[in-house]
């Protein structure tokens, strides 16, 4: 199924430029085949400090420093697709949805089960039928807590000495230096 007039563009090309893209195209199922087999081998090298960071760098698109901790099981759609500052920590059972990009910034953690979802499906019940969706990118800023089974939708942004309390889910921007909780997530705290 092609979803743009236009052959030059990959399904690939359009998910990452934010255009409307076939989320069945055989090569973006490759691609989370094979990001599936680099969480695997993550979780293996857990044990050893040296390949471990390594393990990190291959799953992710950029990792600023090797101090990334990724606690297993976790689940992302491509990985390459999110980029993590420095002293990043990503407790277990979380889901990363990175068909758009995924920014995260310095000394965030996110805690056990946390969600991030990028890929946005059409409301109208024709236009999702087709299975073409969008995927609007997700940016979390510098010093943020991510509470337990938190989570944030396509396109929100998060600025830095934010948080995020367990269980809320963020369905638009937030502004810096506050602390969010339920669902939808509002301001309960100016930080």
């Amino acid at each position: 199924m092609t979803t743009d007039t236009n052959p030059l563009y990959s399904e690939e090309e359009k998910m990452l430029a934010g255009k409307k893209y076939d989320g069945f195209d055989p090569h973006l199922a490759s691609l989370r085949t094979q990001t599936r087999q680099r969480v695997a081998r993550l979780s293996h090298m857990r044990s050893s400090p040296s390949q471990y960071a390594a393990a990190v760098r291959d799953l992710l698109g950029s990792v600023s420093d090797d101090n990334a901790v990724i606690e297993t099981p976790v689940y992302f759609d491509y990985g390459r697709n999110t980029h993590v500052g420095k002293r990043f920590y990503m407790h277990a059972m979380c889901v990363i949805l990175d068909s758009g990009r995924v920014d995260i910034g310095h000394d965030v953690v996110l805690g056990p089960g946390v969600q991030v979802y990028t890929p946005q499906h059409p409301l109208d019940l024709v236009a999702r039928a087709t299975k073409v969706v969008t995927a609007p990118s997700v940016s979390i800023g510098n010093n943020v807590l991510v509470g337990e089974g938190a989570i944030i939708l396509p396109g929100v942004r998060i600025g830095d000495g934010v948080t995020v309390d367990a269980g809320s889910v963020v369905t638009k921007d937030v502004p810096n230096n506050v602390a969010v909780a339920g669902n939808p997530a509002r301001i309960i705290k100016h930080l």
